[in-house]
């Protein structure tokens, strides 16, 4: 009985880690020859085909401002602020986070864990949104399925505000 109660818990565990995927994501914060530099705000979300939001990931901004005054400039990035950032009172527990300086940031994600345990199957987009501060705005979106059938590594570059973005979808 004891045999048969362990196998059967152990056939759950491996079969729940079979249904589990992750998402990576590599986001490059490029280097600009400008006079006046400021690290941009980020926001990194996933879309629905009808480009509504179906969860955020991240949102970079300067959390350091006293009385939350950082928030003010979230608006910048018009797509997000537009489709989530208004409705949200910041910062949002595990979603907020500080400017990130230039070079290339790793972030993961696993299928079982909020953000993506409420995602259901479909066609999605990963969207980056950044905006600066004298500075420009730019957006860059990477198309894919949910949940992955097979490890997928997708990719796209912004032409300013953003560099190299790199999505890995792993079953």
């Amino acid at each position: 009985m004891r045999k048969l109660l362990l196998s059967a818990l152990l056939a759950g565990m491996i079969a729940r880690t079979a249904q589990a995927a992750d998402i990576g994501l590599s986001i490059e914060v490029p280097r600009l020859d400008v006079a006046e530099y400021h690290r941009p705000y980020v926001a990194i979300w996933i879309e629905n085909p009808d480009q509504s939001v179906a969860t955020d990931l991240a949102v970079w901004y300067d959390v350091a401002k006293k009385n939350n005054e950082g928030t003010e400039w979230l608006k910048d990035m018009r797509q997000w602020w537009r489709r989530s950032g208004r409705n949200q009172q910041f910062p949002v527990d595990g979603v907020s986070g500080a400017t990130k300086p230039v070079g290339k940031h790793a972030l993961s994600f696993n299928a079982a864990s909020k953000p993506l345990s409420q995602l259901k199957p479909g066609q999605y987009a990963v969207v980056v949104e950044a905006a600066r501060e004298v500075g420009g705005r730019e957006l860059v979106r990477i198309p894919f399925q949910w949940p992955p059938q097979k490890a997928e590594q997708l990719a796209a570059r912004g032409e300013h505000e953003l560099g190299a973005i790199a999505l890995d979808l792993k079953p």
